[in-house]
């Protein structure tokens, strides 16, 4: 497995993993699977270095998970924050290949400039917390009862790290 930046040839695997978490998952709130529009305008907006989208693939170049790193506002003032965001395909859980992703993403953010990384994270979603804390993040409130999918009323904790301390 290897980590490198996406492209475009890459947003089948990208929407594939991201509309199944959809359809199965609250580790998303979005509700409508992306169509091939709507993926490829998702790409659009993380072709910027402080923004990237990245994939981990395997030998062949199949997409096991990928991540990005996005607008935590537009509001200019936070500029300095970025929101972390990180799948891995179901078949592939549970192998490392999200903590891959998630140092990655780190390295990237510091590298150009970003000194604080967010997340929010629907509170049953354990392996995405506990991978969170294991790269340092720390919570930061829990926003109750914020959302609702499948009939359940659900609650996100807010994380933060700090890249100044780093």
């Amino acid at each position: 497995m290897r980590i490198r930046l996406a492209t475009s040839e890459d947003v089948p695997g990208i929407a594939a993993i991201y509309n199944h978490e959809i359809l199965h998952g609250v580790a998303t709130f979005d509700t409508v699977p992306w169509d091939d529009d709507a993926a490829h305008e998702w790409f659009g907006k993380h072709q910027d270095p402080r923004r990237p989208a990245t994939v981990a693939i395997d030998d062949g170049g199949a997409v096991l998970g990928w991540g990005s790193l996005s607008e935590w506002s537009s509001r200019c003032a936070y500029a300095r924050a970025a929101e972390d965001s990180f799948y891995v395909h179901p078949d592939h859980r549970g192998r490392g290949i999200g903590r891959a992703i998630m140092a990655d993403l780190i390295g990237r953010a510091g590298a150009q400039g970003i000194a604080v990384l967010l997340a929010r994270i629907e509170t049953s979603c354990a392996a995405s917390l506990r991978v969170h804390r294991e790269f340092g993040f720390e919570s930061i409130g829990t926003m109750r009862r914020v959302g609702e999918k499948f009939g359940r009323v659900l609650d996100v904790e807010l994380m933060q790290r700090s890249l100044e301390d780093a």
